[in-house]
């Protein structure tokens, strides 16, 4: 049976209302100490780490994922099945503008310095001297992972009214690979820095402590509280003031009569 004709004001509603691809914000955030001293000590300051270096990303891409999975014989003759056993996190690309302090391209690339900078500045061991990674003998240990990824940098994605958001927060996440930069004597043009990330996972929806306290995380939908009037149970007295039926005495609401209390269609006899 064919679809029955819609008319434009059934669907309008749905057509007109469609999210935007440039209405978005890029936040780092939780970067481990060791990280933000070392940017720190090459003039990447936190402010810029927390505010300018998101407001800087001019092209992004929320996350995707895929479920890795395996074929195996099914439980009938001929028949495979598939089943799903891992779950995959895609990489994820941000495009930066260079600022002319060039603290864009610092803080990824000393971002990246520090991930391999085990051999020449140890955390826990005696400071190098500032040029150890230019000696002969210089060679490249990692950092151990806490000390270099972040865990809550966040990509808000939200329109023109603020009153509808998705947020993505990346856990684990850390730059592995910076695109080459073309320079030239043509016609001048704004400078980019594109570099790729990778994450253990992320979180679809708000994760911040305060939001888990609110169970506004994660996309779920704020519920209004039930307000129901208290119950008002009723006063009871004995039906017969130091008379001990067989089973017990009998009790009944006060302010009713003897009359109500037996033969009230409302009423509840309590024992």
């Amino acid at each position: 049976m064919p679809v029955r004709p819609r008319r434009i004001s059934e669907f309008k509603p749905i057509v007109t209302n469609l999210a935007q691809t440039s209405h978005y914000e890029v936040r780092f955030g939780g970067l481990p100490s060791q990280l933000i001293f070392y940017l720190g000590e090459r003039g990447v300051t936190p402010r810029f780490i927390s505010e300018d270096a998101g407001l800087l990303c001019n092209n992004a891409v929320l996350p995707t994922t895929q479920l890795a999975t395996v074929d195996i014989a099914g439980n009938y003759i001929g028949m495979t099945e598939t089943f799903a056993h891992r779950r995959q996190y895609q990489d994820i690309s941000l495009e930066f503008y260079v600022d002319k302090n060039y603290n864009t391209l610092k803080f990824l690339e000393h971002w990246m310095e520090f991930i391999a900078s085990g051999s020449s500045y140890p955390i826990n061991g005696i400071h190098p001297p500032i040029n150890a990674n230019v000696d002969e003998g210089y060679f490249i240990r990692m950092q151990y992972p806490e000390y270099y990824k972040s865990n809550r940098t966040r990509i808000v994605k939200f329109d023109r009214d603020y009153n509808r958001e998705i947020e993505y927060t990346f856990i684990g996440l850390y730059p592995y690979s910076i695109a080459s930069i073309p320079v030239s004597y043509s016609s001048s043009d704004t400078l980019k820095v594109q570099a790729t990330f990778k994450m253990d996972r992320y979180v679809v929806g708000k994760a911040s402590s305060l939001d888990v306290f609110n169970v506004q995380n994660n996309n779920i939908v704020p519920t209004q509280p039930q307000t129901t009037p208290p119950v008002r149970r009723p006063v009871l007295v004995p039906r017969s003031p130091g008379s001990i039926p067989a089973n017990g005495v009998e009790l009944f609401p006060q302010g009713q009569t003897l009359y109500e209390s037996l033969y009230g269609t409302n009423l509840q006899k309590y024992r």
